[in-house]
């Protein structure tokens, strides 16, 4: 605001000198308070009035990058949860029931027409475990009812218990059996690194867009300003003319320049609804009350401490960006799949085991054969038969191996190979992240290390500009230079507040960059 007064004192010197000697001096209060030209200018302006933190608030709720990455977080979510999901206890079961009527030719069929019904149920529990390890239990029970005589049991109860075990030896073990799961967990905590970045990138792409919306608001008052002026001193030179201090090359050399700054107040007007558009675009949002755009209402600070050396800056943002580590665990879930590949490439070899037990019980019958009768020892019901599997009363058990391999191994091997490609992207993906994400904080860094070397130097350009607006109004005076010259002195002097305004928001655009790059909070509000 320092040099905004020293500036429009220039201004105003100028218009009030111009007037007077035409005389049409006013009791204006523009005229008569530095600030109050460009205060004017600037309440002037139409817009719905917006606070930093505001436009930072709506664009966390409505920002599409944000949902972009929130909707990509719940998708890894859901994939590393069903990845998971695999490796969990599997209930099973099976119910089924069946008839069947044979005819028979054969004294010890038990009747010329066989009727049997067959009720079948199966039910267990089955899992697997991240070392590839496949492990089953389960109890299959039948219940058989015939017409035979010769049938012992009529119901007749079986049932069998079974544990099996498959475990990989080559494809398919250790680190090929969770590598989908690893890769799903890399990948959820990257997202979510990607989550924490977006909100950061719309942090810091808020500030700036607020920043350039502040600086063209200024240049546009202080363009409007220019133009003004110019038309006092256009009006000026037409007085001089009709009184025959000047000629009309004067006067038109004054139109000329107010029809310039005419087309730049234009220009400033489009740029300024632009960057509106722009940050509305950001936050979600357009202005409510009808304007046609917003009106920053806060200021960047304009004067910086001198900021921690570069390499600590660097080092900070190695350890705490979040795109480097998003990239870091695309890297890990790359080498997850890489090792997983690896041994998916050899051939299959399961060793394969059970253990197990065998019950039967039922409604004894008995059976008159060549003069004798005959009892069945096995009287019982269907849970006697599930008894005596469970408890292995009459056991069973196997062991094998099972091996398969596809001539020349090329499935396997291809995807081994893919695999590492993809591992060798993700590293060099690496690589490129962390040598750009470095380069662009050691440039931001050194903006804002020169941040107060900039702005005194603005502020010397200023007061520079301001002597020789004050010199060209003595010139003036005495009739050295036009008014034209001089109110091309007094754009000299808004072209270095403008340069003053750009060094401000220069240094508040690289403090947001650095924080965005850091993973640091804003501490301004």
């Amino acid at each position: 605001m320092k040099f905004i007064l020293i500036l429009f004192s220039g201004l105003i010197l100028i218009s009030a000198n111009a007037a007077a000697q035409s005389g049409q001096m006013r009791n204006d209060a523009t005229l008569l308070r530095p600030d109050s030209a460009f205060a004017a200018t600037i309440a002037a302006m139409k817009g719905q009035k917006l606070s930093l933190a505001e436009a930072r608030n709506l664009a966390i709720k409505n920002a599409t990058e944000v949902r972009l990455a929130s909707a990509s977080l719940l998708a890894a979510k859901g994939e590393l949860r069903r990845v998971r999901g695999g490796f969990d206890p599997e209930l099973f079961a099976e119910l089924g029931r069946s008839g069947n009527d044979a005819p028979s030719a054969s004294p010890f069929g038990g009747a010329d027409v066989v009727e049997t019904e067959q009720t079948n149920t199966t039910t267990g529990v089955r899992m697997k475990l991240p070392f590839g390890t496949e492990i089953e239990a389960s109890v299959n029970a039948r219940k058989l009812e015939t017409n035979s005589s010769f049938a012992a049991l009529n119901p007749e109860y079986s049932a069998t218990s079974l544990l099996q075990l498959t475990q990989p030896l080559l494809s398919g073990f250790g680190p090929a059996a969770k590598a989908d799961l690893s890769a799903a967990r890399h990948q959820y905590e990257a997202a979510l690194a990607r989550y924490e970045q977006a909100l950061l990138n719309v942090g810091a792409d808020i500030e700036n867009k607020y920043w350039d919306l502040y600086a063209a608001e200024r240049d546009l008052a202080v363009q409007i300003l220019i133009r003004d002026r110019g038309l006092a001193f256009l009006n000026q030179a037409s007085l001089r003319a009709k009184a025959g201090l000047v000629g009309p090359g004067d006067v038109a050399k004054a139109r000329v320049f107010v029809a310039d700054q005419e087309q730049q107040v234009l220009d400033r007007e489009e740029a300024i609804g632009r960057i509106s558009d722009e940050l509305a675009s950001l936050i979600g949002q357009r202005p409510s009350d009808g304007t046609p755009r917003f009106r920053p209402t806060d200021t960047p600070i304009s004067a910086y401490a001198a900021p921690p050396s570069a390499e600590s800056v660097v080092s900070e943002a190695m350890e705490r960006n979040q795109r480097l580590k998003a990239a870091e665990m695309d890297l890990e879930a790359a080498r997850a799949r890489e090792a997983g590949g690896k041994w998916n490439a050899w051939p299959t070899l399961d060793l394969v085991g059970s253990i197990g037990g065998n019950g039967l019980a039922g409604t004894a019958q008995e059976i008159a054969f060549g003069g004798e009768t005959y009892t069945s020892d096995f009287d019982g019901s269907a849970g006697d038969s599930w008894s005596q599997a469970i408890s292995r009363d009459y056991p069973n058990w196997s062991i094998g191996l099972t091996f398969a391999m596809p001539i020349g191994l090329r499935p396997g091997r291809g995807e081994r190979d893919r695999l590492s490609a993809e591992r060798i992207r993700s590293e060099q993906l690496l690589v490129d992240t962390r040598r750009t994400l470095e380069e662009d904080v050691r440039a931001y860094h050194r903006e804002l290390l020169y941040a107060n070397q900039r702005l005194i130097a603005a502020e010397e350009g200023v007061e520079a500009s301001l002597e020789q607006v004050r010199i060209g109004v003595l010139d003036y005076d005495t009739g050295r230079i036009s008014a034209v010259e001089i109110v091309l002195l007094a754009e000299d002097l808004a072209r270095a507040q403008q340069s003053w305004t750009r060094a401000l928001v220069k240094a508040a655009k690289a403090t947001a960059q650095l924080r965005k790059f850091t993973g640091s909070p804003d501490n301004s509000n």
